[in-house]
């Protein structure tokens, strides 16, 4: 997924300063809270990738000396009395890359968790739609042309997305540190980096969002 646009601030202030209320009130500022919990995940993975690329870094550095330690049965005393340090430190090193990609990923799901609550609202700006105006909802748009349906079946779309997203997250996390190849590692590394379950379209649907939000001019 392409970076999105940082250029959209919403604060406690201005979003107070418009005559929007209601329920047109509470989903614009759902569609705010989606940007900004999207550029928050973005940070998120750049922050991962790094850790993630000095963990296969780490782990091949070490591997190639151990190889040159192996190969080398006739090194001197006072060169193999150097490896268990370098060993320890190198251990240390990775432990502490590890405990940052981990810490990553504790934030992603936290991002997730506050995605899932603002599906959960929608969902009830929806129900609440259908109660009063019956099944078909109101008769005009709260915006320009969408009806509430087509918010609450947005927003289960990009819950979608980073739901998978996070579980692939995971599963990079459990395995990056312990993959024998390095050809296993560049792929988990090249899945951290692209975001396979975020696909373009994700942030066209975020800037359609914005758009019919108002958030973002026509």
């Amino acid at each position: 997924m392409e970076g999105v646009s940082d250029d959209l601030t919403v604060t406690s202030s201005n979003r107070k300063s418009t005559a929007v209320t209601g329920s047109a009130r509470k989903i614009k500022d759902n569609a705010a809270d989606w940007h900004n919990l999207i550029l928050r995940w973005e940070k998120l993975n750049d922050e991962g990738f790094t850790a993630a690329g000095n963990i296969i870094n780490i782990r091949q550095t070490h591997s190639q000396r151990d190889q040159l330690l192996l190969a080398d049965e006739s090194s001197s005393s006072s060169s193999s009395s150097t490896a268990p340090s370098q060993q320890t430190g190198g251990a240390a090193e990775l432990q502490e890359e590890c405990s940052k990609l981990k810490d990553v990923v504790d934030k992603m799901v936290v991002v997730v968790m506050k995605m899932e609550r603002l599906v959960t609202s929608q969902r009830g700006i929806q129900e609440l739609e259908e109660f009063q105006f019956g099944p078909e909802g109101r008769k005009f748009p709260l915006f320009h042309t969408w009806n509430t349906k087509q918010f609450d079946d947005l927003c289960g779309v990009l819950l979608d997305a980073f739901r998978q997203e996070l579980k692939l997250k995971q599963m990079i996390l459990q395995e990056v540190a312990h993959t024998a190849t390095s050809d296993l590692c560049m792929v988990y590394l090249s899945c951290w980096l692209h975001l396979p379950y975020i696909p373009p379209q994700t942030r066209l649907n975020l800037e359609a969002l914005l758009l019919e939000t108002g958030h973002r001019l026509l």
